[in-house]
């Protein structure tokens, strides 16, 4: 038998997702709602809480709870990978064109704001390890954030790690101000002689930190996917790890694989 904040929520539930709350709309107040639904403040905002951390409404301080405005969705293939190679070598126009997130979110480039932040860091014993070079090797760290232009939080927090001497090879991998570069990080390395053999993702979930839960914009409740990338190289030397945080109420993660016939 459903609990009374269960049949609370349900029917709130109900009124949201008919339309007779929009997304932005400001539910009710409190006090109203324990009248309408004949029920007691703390029973009221246990069915408050439950659509909150279902992600149908938020709370906002001193001004109440609103219908939550559908986030916008992205979907991560494992497919994305080839589909930069192959456009390593592309002139710019088609490189200008359309990029990674683009694809995964089947957004174009004027919906999109784009950051990056670039810093020469020494790498740490673990950051040396993935990277197999010595401990305190200098090492490019690039921080991306991209995000919808109708959101203010970014899609997701990626940092990639390159090692220093490599990416000097050209002046211009240095400056966060060519960002964002046409073809990404899969041209950049094709810039200084490389090319790209395998690609190599871990993906694992985990409670976000409440610096991502800030950043990111996260209802209670929703967990992030870590990945880290690892790039090899055509003689299996690993040429850039990235790290990215993927919030888990906008992100799919699509694995295709294909087999070879007989």
């Amino acid at each position: 038998m459903a609990k009374r904040y269960e049949k609370v929520s349900d029917d709130l539930r109900r009124r949201i997702e008919s339309g007779e709350y929009a997304p932005g709309d400001r539910l009710p107040a409190e006090t109203t709602l324990v009248t309408e639904y004949k029920v007691s403040l703390p029973t009221l905002r246990q069915a408050l809480a439950a659509l909150q951390t279902e992600g149908l409404i938020e709370k906002r301080h001193g001004r109440g709870n609103f219908v939550r405005k559908p986030r916008q969705r992205a979907e991560r293939s494992n497919l994305r990978h080839q589909w930069e190679k192959d456009r390593a070598r592309a002139d710019l126009r088609e490189r200008s064109s359309t990029g990674a997130t683009e694809r995964d979110t089947g957004l174009t480039i004027k919906q999109l704001a784009f950051h990056a932040e670039y810093e020469q860091i020494e790498a740490s014993a673990e950051l040396a390890a993935a990277l197999n070079i010595e401990p305190g090797a200098a090492v490019l760290r690039r921080t991306y954030r991209t995000r919808s232009v109708n959101e203010d939080e970014p899609l997701n927090v990626a940092r990639s790690y390159i090692p220093y001497e490599i990416a000097a090879k050209n002046p211009d991998l240095l400056d966060a101000g060519q960002e964002p570069w046409p073809g990404g990080t899969m041209n950049q390395l094709h810039t200084v002689g490389i090319e790209i053999d395998r690609v190599e993702e871990v993906v694992a979930a985990r409670p976000p930190t409440s610096e991502e839960i800030e950043e990111l914009g996260l209802m209670p409740g929703v967990a992030v996917m870590d990945v880290r990338k690892t790039l090899y190289d055509i003689s299996g030397r690993i040429v850039e790890v990235a790290d990215v945080v993927l919030p888990g109420d906008r992100y799919v993660v699509k694995c295709v694989t294909p087999l070879e016939r007989w």
